[in-house]
């Protein structure tokens, strides 16, 4: 029981975590709106589209997360009640292959990063500097909500092996 317990309280931190995706989404949509009323300069209307592109991005993103690890929670007392066991190996699996994306994602946003702030410091057309910091923008938002995810399922994985 101990297992499931466990396991319903890292699937609703993680309900709670994709929240966040969800809230900087929102705060770019406003943001793209605020540009879209109140821009004047070049600059301000070459933000318009990205901010718009990113908070659908990252809505869609929190969304399909925050839908996932809700029918998570639901799935979970079922799996251990057919076979505890069968759901104890499945989450060891789950947890580290979630471990190895993180691994990857964490190298590969920051070279996107860097990319993105070479073309600020090399290319001085409106409408690409507007793309290359907001890029940044979401790039971090993913950073923060993933790092702090990927703690907590190192702590997650780290408790079910001393279950065993």
């Amino acid at each position: 029981m101990e297992l499931l317990k466990l396991a319903t309280e890292w699937a609703k931190a993680e309900v709670f975590s994709t929240r966040f995706f969800i809230l900087f989404a929102i705060l770019f949509l406003v943001a793209s709106a605020g540009f879209w009323q109140l821009g004047k300069t070049d600059l301000a209307k070459a933000y318009i589209i990205p901010t718009l592109v990113v908070g659908i991005l990252l809505l869609i993103i929190g969304s399909g997360l925050n839908y996932t690890n809700i029918q998570r929670v639901k799935q979970f007392e079922k799996d251990f009640n057919n076979n505890a066991s069968a759901f104890y190996q499945s989450e060891i699996e789950r947890s580290e292959s979630t471990l190895k994306e993180y691994s990857v994602v964490f190298r590969v946003i920051p070279i996107l990063i860097i990319i993105a702030t070479l073309l600020i410091l090399f290319v001085n057309i409106p409408t690409w500097r507007a793309i290359s910091i907001t890029t940044i923008a979401m790039l971090i938002v993913i950073l923060l909500v993933d790092g702090t995810a990927h703690a907590r399922m190192e702590a997650y994985h780290k408790q079910l092996v001393s279950i065993k």
